[in-house]
């Protein structure tokens, strides 16, 4: 009996002690390339640069640091906050990207098109299977651009919907119950005059 009351005070303590390290880690971190957290947004990285198609662009590199112990995935959910989809709370989806391996540190400037890119997670925006720059007209008040990156101690069994905002929907009810970090990273845009 006394050696089992040693052993649960054992466990009760390695717990504890886990527990108090979890909340004296540092917060995971993200950072966008080209532009401060709360800052402009490049034109380089939007639908503004002359030549780009309608809805496309270029992505920015993005890096994140402090990753939770357990992650297995990343997934990222770009969306500008001021556009509502077909007169309802749904905001406008700019890049949605889930699967991203645990072991991932970041996404690299210029991410090509595709559906499934070649570590095994996918991507979809608006405006098809790719990153969607910020497109804000110049008339207005800037637009808010959130970047929002969770960690997951699972890899998600959602395949791609229709489009992104069915993958979008399906991604965060996915991701319920699963996330041990999250960073946010914010971005203004709004084309120049």
């Amino acid at each position: 009996m006394a050696m089992r009351t040693l052993f649960v005070a054992l466990i009760a303590t390695v717990v504890v002690a886990l527990a108090c390290f979890a909340q004296n880690a540092p917060p995971m971190t993200m950072t966008v390339a080209g532009f401060p957290d709360g800052g402009d947004i490049p034109v380089k990285y939007t639908q503004a640069v002359p030549g780009v198609p309608t809805g496309e662009g270029m992505s920015p590199e993005i890096k994140w640091t402090n990753v939770p112990p357990g992650t297995q995935t990343f997934m990222l959910n770009m969306h500008d906050m001021e556009a509502s989809r077909n007169k309802t709370t749904e905001d406008q989806a700019h890049w949605v990207v889930w699967n991203i391996p645990g072991t991932a540190t970041g996404l690299p400037e210029g991410v090509p098109k595709g559906l499934q890119r070649p570590d095994g997670s996918y991507q979809q925006s608006a405006t098809g299977n790719m990153y969607r720059g910020p497109g804000a007209g110049a008339n207005g008040p800037k637009h808010h651009y959130v970047f929002e990156l969770y960690a997951l101690d699972t890899k998600l069994d959602v395949k791609p919907g229709a489009d992104a905002f069915e993958s979008r929907t399906n991604v965060m009810k996915a991701i319920q119950g699963h996330i041990i970090g999250k960073a946010v990273y914010l971005g203004l845009f709004r084309r120049p005059q």
